[in-house]
């Protein structure tokens, strides 16, 4: 009887130091291997990264400089409203016409622009955009070529609005040194984009 006594007693013993303390340790072993396995799966996804952006820098390295350059000025990564206006002016120096009464303004800033879907959409949007509104006076045909100009630099640009009067201030006067031909003032606004 004794020993029938003993051995339940061993057995609820044994239970509860099973119950008590193995078990936890087992489950708190188990914990920890899971989070080792997803600590290893993370290391390996990192090792992965870091060979796809050494590959993708390799890549990015081999490019031609002057393409990067050319590519930065196609889309800049910020922007820089002097910049714009000094190179829009060049291209007009260029057809023999400045440009004047300049006015830069953003989407935010223009509240007739803003549309549901514009809205809606600006958030998701990788690219932001930037509307300049400026007047030139001259020729038709140096117009036109200062159109053409515009159009195949490197900046990429969208002609919002264009509205042609003739320039009474002008006449058929020299202007910038040009001669002969009737005057117009061109108010134009362009809209040029950036990446966020």
């Amino acid at each position: 009887m004794l020993r029938t006594i003993l051995s339940v007693l061993g057995i609820i013993i044994a239970g509860f130091v099973f119950f008590e303390y193995t078990q936890p340790a087992y489950d708190n072993i188990n914990a920890l291997q899971a989070k080792i396995t997803q600590y290893n799966q993370a290391l390996d996804k990192s090792a992965e990264l870091q060979k796809l952006k050494d590959t993708l820098l390799t890549r990015y390295n081999s490019f031609n400089p002057d393409a990067k350059i050319r590519l930065q000025k196609m889309v800049p990564d910020h922007v820089d409203n002097i910049r714009l206006i000094l190179d829009i002016d060049s291209l007009a120096g260029r057809s023999g016409m400045a440009i004047q009464n300049v006015v830069i303004s953003t989407p935010s800033s223009e509240g007739s622009d803003q549309t549901v879907i514009g809205a809606i959409s600006t958030g998701k949007q990788k690219y932001d955009s930037l509307t300049l509104k400026f007047t030139v006076r001259s020729t038709y045909a140096n117009f036109v070529k200062f159109m053409e100009q515009l159009e195949s630099s490197l900046r990429i640009v969208d002609t919002v609005s264009l509205a042609v009067t003739p320039d009474s201030g002008a006449g058929n006067a020299q202007v910038g040194g040009a001669s002969g031909g009737n005057y117009y003032k061109y108010d134009i606004t362009i809209r040029t984009f950036w990446l966020r």
